[in-house]
């Protein structure tokens, strides 16, 4: 495993893989940037997963049958400020819309342009300033497109990973946004891959679905699950390096994965500390990803962590609720290395040093189930004062 991570390397700064472009523009939708894309120069195999709501938003619902009649993409359109979702059919029609503008402007089929929105749920899409805004959008090289999907971000989220491949580079980049509304399966969150490795999209897809269900499904800030949301990846193979079984390419691709949910789960909505949650020993890695998750989406843990308060009764409490399988008499846990609990009764600690750590920006809570073999891992964040004024004025 050691010798697949040295060939994969983070970058310091974002960039485009090979034949991608991208641009973000100011449309009127809002002050700032609030409409992007992306562009690939050739027609790239893609793969997507989306929203698990039945009120699935007019765009996300047009992408996914997009990408499932071909499995190729070459374009994808999104916008912030309107979500285009509980609209109808006016709502259809205008995603339908901005398919078509993309497809107009750039001279390809709109089969293969993907569309996105985020932002208030029930209005209707400004589809003068939208489709003006189409027309004035370039093909650049920067990560204004990152900006431009942001809502209550409080910054772009964004990475890039070199992967040598016998010799050859590929990269892997990726963005998303999202801060509020977020348990996935999925939640209010759009992420975007990029790649210039060359795979099939059979291949791609089921990369991509392996790989949420440890990253962006294993994140939550605050229980509510959105309308719009999904993930997409485009691999256009501009490298010439065919990645299929390539351990190299999954350890990048995972590591933009894992890298973008935890920056969700950092930067949800007045959040002053990232969560993570570790379970091992678990019967089943189902279970133990079922623990992990319950833990960071508890609102009483989530709620002492904000507070400093080493209450691991708040931790057993919801490990408890859970229908995984435990050793009720030989559970253990851990708060940033500190061990508060041995066969589920507490040991001794100092308090005033676990609060202390409980400080910190990162809490990182490790449980022993003591039944298996499996472990599982899960991010969310603190519950503050500001999330409920952020929430009580999000239209206003």
């Amino acid at each position: 495993m050691d010798q697949i991570q040295n060939k994969v390397k983070k970058l310091d700064e974002y960039q485009w893989p090979q034949g991608f472009f991208s641009d973000g523009i100011h449309a009127g939708l809002r002050d700032g940037l609030d409409l992007g894309w992306i562009y690939s120069e050739t027609p790239a195999a893609a793969a997507g997963v989306y929203t698990t709501s039945q009120f699935q938003a007019a765009p996300t619902k047009l992408t996914k049958n997009t990408i499932n009649l071909n499995h190729q993409l070459q374009a994808v359109v999104m916008n912030s400020v309107c979500a285009n979702s509980c609209t109808g059919p006016q709502g259809e029609a205008d995603a339908l819309v901005m398919q078509q503008a993309v497809a107009d402007k750039m001279t390809i089929d709109s089969n293969l342009v993907g569309v996105a929105s985020t932002g208030v749920i029930g209005q209707y899409m400004p589809m003068g300033l939208i489709t003006a805004g189409i027309k004035k959008l370039e093909l650049g090289d920067s990560d204004k497109v990152a900006h431009a999907v942001m809502t209550t971000d409080s910054h772009a989220k964004t990475i890039s990973v070199a992967a040598d491949i016998d010799g050859e580079t590929v990269i892997v980049s990726g963005f998303c946004k999202g801060s509020g509304m977020i348990h996935p399966n999925m939640a209010t969150m759009l992420g975007f891959v990029t790649t210039d490795a060359k795979i099939a999209s059979y291949e791609l897809q089921a990369l991509l679905s392996e790989h949420v269900n440890d990253t962006f499904n294993q994140i939550t800030v605050d229980g509510d699950t959105s309308t719009n949301d999904m993930v997409t990846v485009m691999a256009n193979g501009a490298s010439g390096v065919d990645v299929a079984a390539s351990d190299e390419f999954e350890a990048a691709f995972h590591q933009v994965l894992s890298y973008l949910a935890q920056e969700i789960a950092a930067d949800g909505e007045g959040a002053t500390k990232l969560v993570e949650a570790n379970v091992k020993h678990a019967e089943t890695k189902e279970d133990a990803q079922k623990i992990a998750k319950q833990i960071v989406g508890s609102n009483l843990v989530k709620s002492a962590i904000f507070g400093d308060d080493a209450n691991w009764g708040r931790i057993m409490g919801a490990i408890g609720q859970t229908d995984a399988k435990l050793d009720v008499d030989h559970v253990s846990l851990w708060i940033n290395g500190i061990q508060l609990v041995k066969d589920s009764i507490s040991v001794n600690f100092d308090e005033a040093v676990v609060k202390e750590t409980l400080a910190s920006s990162k809490v990182v809570i490790d449980v022993d189930v003591n039944v298996g073999e499996a472990s599982g891992q899960a991010w969310g964040c603190d519950l503050t004062y500001d999330y409920v004024k952020i929430n009580a004025s999000y239209r206003s």
